[in-house]
């Protein structure tokens, strides 16, 4: 580390008595910057989605990196960082509904944010792949444990806002409780509760340093159980030939890959951040490297679960995003593996600091690619799923064309469209999931046409029909099974009632429009509850009042109507 380097990291962990003043102001106007951008609501629209990202970004950022001397540094690292943030919130949400995946980049994009943090306050602007790994390691665990006192002062300073509340509403005065329900208050006390407590943990990162050092023997003791564990895990899977991973859900993967991750962190709290802190425990330093050589495993094993959904489903913009994560690890455990194959004994640990370093510095910037609109996952799903479908690998009344509709954004409605376009079954079942109205889960329904023969009692006239297999494409999750059909006389309309098993809907057929639209009809008298609380001297009085329900089989069903 150079001379400028040292200093600057001097500087960071400095006590500096106007600085929890400082942070606390930042947070409050932080805040009350939120709140004049959104209003009374959540942001509505990409410009303020952006704004508040940008806002909310460059604040945290520059309280944690904020320091008395040569602040310029900081205050540059936090605005571009606000703004490339702000660029990707902004973006995230101009693309919702029209490209798949905007919440994955909107996550990508705070990785590279949390990735970039302890990189800059390590000096890796100016020192590049050569930067200190020690000051990169306790950067990592220092903001961690920051950020998390932080929050929990945030929730101390409420709960004495709450007390104070309930004690001065003792003697008649609830302007606290009146304060506290504005929502500009709420974002500046805790926006000023936050910054003020980051402003004291960062004053005192040296006591911070010594609860590190717990903190890590804490978790090098969970390393011993959790190694052995992982061992007798991946010894059944072998044995069983990997027949878990073909009978299980989705779960697995996103499983196995969490138990990778965690075999990283506990391996890393083990070896330290340098040989001199490394746990002299041999039982430690064995777990240790069993840890870092089951990484590349259960990724491997994680990217052949994957592999079996995508060679069953398809692609889709979250198994996408789901390799993407696979090959992270994986590359975490190659180089775990060089580390232990080169370094051997001892040394292994040094490698696999410098094999840290160097990733973490190149999946920052992956995370900051797949954060921009470069690529469309939904596109790239929606002509796989249609490949699949045309070679025969997938049936029509398996595909679910509703994925198309709901799922891949414009490219899969083009998709969707285009087979609509065409003829048979497949334009069939296209044209009803274009028709869907809100996204269906569970079994793919069978089509409309085929489920309106599960109508028992439904008129034998065309526009009947057809206004029920219009219902029907409307709401796939209807009707699977048999359903009912009553005809309710009434003057000037249709009224249909249908039953599927105990739920009873009622729709209106109106020659304006020839649809069927559900609606409520009115309750009886007696079932209707006064608006107004009665007066003292009304009449009480009891009467006999005749009612229309619904029955099956002799027993009613549903409420009754009039």
């Amino acid at each position: 580390m150079d001379d400028t380097a040292r200093h600057a990291e001097l500087d960071l962990i400095a006590d500096w008595p106007a600085r929890p003043w400082l942070l606390g102001g930042l947070g409050a106007l932080a805040g009350l910057l939120i709140h004049a951008i959104t209003g009374e609501h959540s942001p509505q629209g990409p410009a303020e989605a952006g704004l508040c990202a940008l806002v909310t970004f460059f604040a945290l950022a520059l309280g944690f990196c904020l320091r008395e001397r040569r602040p310029l540094e900081p205050l540059v690292f936090s605005g571009l960082l606000g703004l490339v943030m702000g660029a990707i919130a902004w973006q995230a949400t101009a693309a919702e509904g029209h490209r798949a995946g905007g919440e994955f980049a909107f996550a990508a994009g705070c990785f590279f944010a949390l990735s970039a943090l302890p990189l800059f306050q390590a000096g890796f602007h100016r020192t590049r792949l050569a930067t200190d790994y020690r000051a990169t390691h306790f950067h990592v665990w220092s903001d961690a444990v920051s950020g998390g006192g932080a929050l929990a002062f945030v929730g101390l300073s409420w709960l004495a806002l709450l007390l104070l509340d309930g004690l001065f509403g003792l003697v008649g005065i609830d302007a606290i409780g009146d304060l506290m329900r504005e929502d500009a208050f709420q974002l500046a006390w805790s926006g000023g509760a936050f910054g003020a407590g980051l402003g004291v943990i960062r004053n005192n990162l040296k006591v911070i340093g010594a609860l590190q050092k717990v903190v890590m023997l804490v978790f090098a003791i969970l390393a011993v159980p959790f190694a052995a564990a992982l061992l007798v895990f991946l010894v059944i899977l072998l044995a069983s030939g990997g027949k878990a991973l073909w009978e299980a859900t989705d779960s697995a993967t996103p499983i196995l890959l969490t138990c990778a991750a965690g075999a990283f962190i506990l391996a890393n709290a083990i070896i330290r951040d340098s040989d001199e802190d490394r746990s002299p425990s041999r039982i430690m330093q064995i777990a240790a490297a069993v840890l870092a050589g089951v990484i590349l495993p259960l990724s491997g094993f994680a990217a052949m679960s994957l592999g079996i959904r995508i060679d069953q489903h398809g692609l889709s913009p979250e198994r996408i995003w789901g390799v993407i994560a696979v090959v992270v690890a994986c590359a975490y455990g190659l180089a775990c593996w060089v580390a232990l194959i080169r370094g051997r004994k001892a040394m292994w640990s040094v490698r696999m600091r410098d094999a840290n370093l160097h990733l973490a510095a190149g999946v920052c910037v992956i995370a900051l690619v797949l954060a921009l609109p470069l690529w469309d996952f939904g596109a790239v799903s929606a002509r796989n799923q249609v490949a699949r479908l045309e070679a025969g690998e997938v049936s029509p009344e398996d595909f679910d064309f509703s994925a198309l509709r709901w799922d891949f954004g414009d490219a899969g409605r083009a998709a969707l469209a285009k087979l609509a376009k065409g003829e048979g079954e497949v334009a069939e079942l296209a044209a009803e999931a274009q028709a869907q109205q809100a996204r269906p889960y569970g079994r793919v329904a069978a089509p409309a046409p085929r489920r309106i023969e599960n109508l028992v009692g439904l008129p034998d006239d065309e526009a009947t029909r057809s206004a029920f297999v219009a219902f029907l494409r409307r709401q796939p999750w209807r009707c699977e099974d048999s359903c009912r059909v009553l005809e309710v006389p009434e003057e000037g309309w249709r009224h249909y009632i249908l039953v599927q098993g105990l739920d009873v809907q009622h729709l209106r057929l109106t020659s304006a429009n020839g649809e069927l639209e559900a609606f409520f009809p009115g309750r009886p008298d007696g079932a209707v509850s006064l608006p107004d609380p009665p007066a003292e001297d009304a009449t009480v009085e009891v009467r006999d009042v005749t009612v229309r329900q619904v029955y099956i089989g002799g027993k009613p069903v549903g409420s009754p109507f009039e």
